[in-house]
């Protein structure tokens, strides 16, 4: 039997929405943005354990983790890996989980990967109650090797710990040590239909410098919790793509905007959103007047932004866009970057290329004199907020937003 062409097109058109609906969607709800770290203390060259915390901001009842070498460069092996939730006790001085809430991870069935140098590796998914707005603890088995570049993000705001030996299954560790960074995670999924995730992707003040240790007041975490409370918005996740030093244009603590952008934004499952906040260390570092290095001008920005907007765009992403904070004061003002700063805030509040505007500067600066941050804002430093700046950079996030 012979059917019509247009028989055939309506029988496809009617087969993908309800094989779509089958497929599993996932959702990052936890994710950090690593740079390369040069191993120069030869650590992981015996087997070693690593215990370490992340706070995800959406729940779920599956989820699988994400593990990272992207930036090694040689191939990276975990010999055994699980994720548990921490002891709510103790959970500060020997890395303790909740006893019978360890649940392996596997990889293809396998409980180790060996994950090849530029790669990523996703663990099989797993039956894991994770709460909203929770801490989880990822516990990883590293091979005894040699690993002269390690995929770190540095900044962890947690109190994570390095082991000997496996100790993936342990309760409490044995002679455990505190470590502040993150080593070889880069995100935690669950699997939520109805759900969608928001990049925040920035530089320190994203990434949370100045923020109290263990209190997830970065206002990423902060957005999130509001995203939670809000009917319209609780199905929203927030990760945190930001890495201190970052720049638009040129690398320095970590890969630059433009070029990190597939791995921070296009990586991550189920992303939607992307609030886009950096340029701050190029203005700092072109106009430092005590060693000016790596010159850019506002034009030079600006196309940056519009590249990143273009690319989110062609990927079907809504990119909002936000106001660079103040910063005179800061160790690397001058009046040349102030002028750069006020042209390219002036051109991300009146520019068509983002789907909307976030006004951190307005939001945090001195109403009497807004080349600085307000005395709430400032952490000290006039260029990072402390944990009551994080409060009010996040409450001035119009969550309508997230609803378009």
């Amino acid at each position: 039997m012979r059917f019509a062409p247009s028989a055939l097109l309506l029988a496809a058109t009617l087969s993908v929405p309800s094989l779509a609906q089958t497929q599993p969607h996932w959702v990052a709800t936890w994710g950090t943005a690593p740079v390369a770290r040069s191993n120069d203390h030869k650590a992981f060259t015996m087997p070693t354990t690593l215990r370490q915390i992340v706070h995800v901001s959406l729940g779920g009842s599956t989820l699988r983790v994400v593990l990272t070498n992207e930036l090694g460069v040689s191939s990276l092996t975990i010999a055994q890996s699980a994720v548990a939730l921490p002891s709510a006790t103790n959970p500060n001085s020997t890395g303790a989980i909740q006893p019978n809430s360890s649940v392996p991870l596997t990889f293809n069935g396998q409980p180790g990967i060996t994950i090849p140098p530029g790669a990523i590796a996703l663990s099989d998914p797993i039956a894991f109650h994770l709460a909203p707005l929770s801490d989880l603890a990822i516990s990883l088995s590293v091979a005894g090797q040699e690993i002269p570049t390690l995929t770190q993000h540095d900044l962890s705001l947690e109190t994570n710990y390095i082991a000997s030996n496996n100790q993936v299954a342990a309760t409490t560790l044995t002679d455990a040590a505190p470590s502040p960074v993150w080593d070889f995670i880069k995100g935690v999924e669950v699997e939520a239909p109805q759900s969608a995730t928001v990049v925040a992707f920035g530089d320190s003040i994203t990434d949370g410098w100045h923020a109290t240790s263990g209190t997830n007041n970065t206002w990423p975490d902060l957005l999130a919790s509001r995203l939670h409370a809000n009917p319209a918005t609780s199905n929203l996740a927030v990760i945190n793509e930001g890495i201190g030093g970052n720049r638009v244009l040129h690398n320095g603590w970590g890969p630059n905007a433009l070029s990190r952008f597939d791995a921070d934004v296009l990586a991550p499952s189920g992303v939607k959103y992307v609030i886009f906040f950096e340029s701050i260390n190029d203005i700092g570092n072109a106009y430092n007047s005590t060693g000016a290095r790596d010159i850019v001008t506002a034009a030079d920005l600006i196309t940056g932004f519009t590249q990143f907007a273009a690319r989110a765009h062609a990927h079907g992403l809504k990119v909002f866009g936000a106001t660079i904070t103040p910063y005179t004061g800061a160790g690397y003002a001058s009046p040349a970057g102030e002028a750069v700063r006020q042209t390219v805030n002036q051109w991300i509040r009146t520019n068509t290329i983002f789907d909307g505007v976030i006004d951190f500067d307005k939001a945090t600066r001195d109403p009497v004199n807004p080349s600085v941050f307000s005395s709430t804002v400032d952490s000290g430093d006039h260029l990072h907020p402390g944990d009551a700046g994080f409060h009010i950079m996040a409450n001035a996030i119009d969550l309508t937003l997230f609803t378009q």
